[in-house]
């Protein structure tokens, strides 16, 4: 969600661009893969049914972390979105519902047209569920943070334990594929057709994410960004990298069909948990980012433009639609040529947004998203070229 200018932090516009090359790095082994989303629903997919040691272990490195990590972004944007609202004497979450509402159709048309897997249509809804919650007291918010983390891992082990005896590795690929040989209206309608189950994570994380985004809120207010959080984030990557880590690996990598649900979707939200406070902890005492952080810093402003915008680009590389390297490229040239996608790629939407943001203070669909916000609350929207939409020289 965009923060407004005057409460940026440079710790979480670096934290918001790491975590969208993050999604990135772990959703370009699907486009890569000749049968995409169809080799995930039919279980040809994953860190256990990668083709090699490599492949197995890059998959599973960003597997999970940065879906975590945007999600408790999301929450700590909220909460920075509730504290301005009552600073200026707004009622909350009131007129804010019209946001996550607008988030939902934006995801709705980016699942639509480019990618089976977005996740904003399911961060609207929780965005919404929380937006409400955050209006409740502290000891409300903190036993609906824990119920809905117990729920979720009550409907993993299910799932986990479902898988340990069907490992859905077996399911037949269709005779068509439609993302090598199929038009960009065919992969449309395969979408359409398979609404409910490219959409069935989005609404299995439900409870997770509503978890991840009051840990995001409580988080901020315990100063997780702040000088005084030293000890809380020493905490966290304990927790991230001294046991979540681990445990993501070995399970993730030797646990099978099962073991690679169970790491996605519980041990690796603890190792977003230290992310967020290494790159905290790194940002703290210092003013602004280096040269690498204003690279991330910069994509973390146009967070939604680039998530998009990376999706596009890589379906338009990879699909038959567009040049179809994913159907033309050699089985032993795979894991090097996803390497050098996602370079090319990230590389590309990093200097999309530095371009941008050097004349233009929002990304163009941020742009979009708050003028009709604005429109819908009786607000008014600057044009993106505008001298009010510039970005301070």
């Amino acid at each position: 969600m965009t923060v407004p200018v005057r409460e940026r932090l440079p710790a979480l516009d670096v934290l918001r661009g790491i975590a969208i090359l993050g999604t990135l790095a772990t959703n370009i082994w699907i486009f890569t893969h000749p049968h995409a989303s169809l080799a995930v629903i039919h279980g040809h997919f994953g860190a256990a049914a990668a083709r090699g040691p490599v492949e197995a272990v890059l998959q599973q490195l960003p597997q999970g972390k940065f879906l975590g990590l945007l999600a408790l972004l999301f929450g700590i944007g909220l909460a920075i979105q509730q504290r301005s609202a009552r600073a200026a004497g707004r009622r909350w979450p009131g007129p804010y519902l019209w946001r996550p509402a607008l988030l939902f159709v934006d995801g709705l048309l980016h699942y639509l047209l480019v990618f089976e897997y977005d996740i904003l249509m399911g961060y609207a809804v929780s965005g919404a569920v929380v937006a409400w919650l955050l209006a409740t007291s502290d000891r409300s918010q903190r036993a609906w943070m824990w119920t809905a983390a117990c729920l979720h891992l009550a409907l993993l082990s299910l799932l986990s334990l479902g898988a340990m005896v069907d490992d859905f590795s077996d399911g037949p690929l269709p005779a068509f594929n439609p993302y090598v040989d199929g038009s960009w209206w065919q992969l449309v309608q395969l979408r359409l057709r398979y609404f409910l189950l490219f959409r069935a994570e989005a609404m299995f994380v439900f409870c997770l994410t509503v978890a991840l985004f009051l840990a995001g809120a409580r988080l901020h207010a315990r100063g997780v960004l702040a000088p005084e959080g030293a000890g809380l984030r020493r905490r966290l990557m304990i927790i991230g990298f001294g046991i979540g880590l681990p445990l993501d690996l070995l399970i993730g990598l030797g646990g099978g069909m099962a073991g690679g649900i169970f790491a996605r979707y519980a041990t690796a939200p603890l190792i977003s948990l230290g992310l967020l406070a290494l790159v905290a902890q790194w940002y703290v005492s210092r003013p602004a980012p280096g040269a690498a952080g204003r690279w991330m810093a910069d994509l973390g402003r146009v967070a939604l433009s680039g998530y998009v915008l990376q999706n596009l680009i890589t379906s338009t590389l990879c699909y038959g639609w567009g040049l179809g390297l994913a159907g033309r490229m050699p089985e032993a040239l795979r894991v090097p040529g996803t390497i050098v996608m996602f370079l090319a790629v990230s590389a590309l939407v990093l200097v999309f947004a530095r371009l941008w943001l050097r004349r233009f203070r929002h990304g163009p669909l941020e742009w979009l998203w708050q003028a009709g916000y604005r429109r819908l609350t009786g607000g008014r929207a600057s044009r993106p070229g505008s001298d009010e939409a510039r970005v301070p020289r």
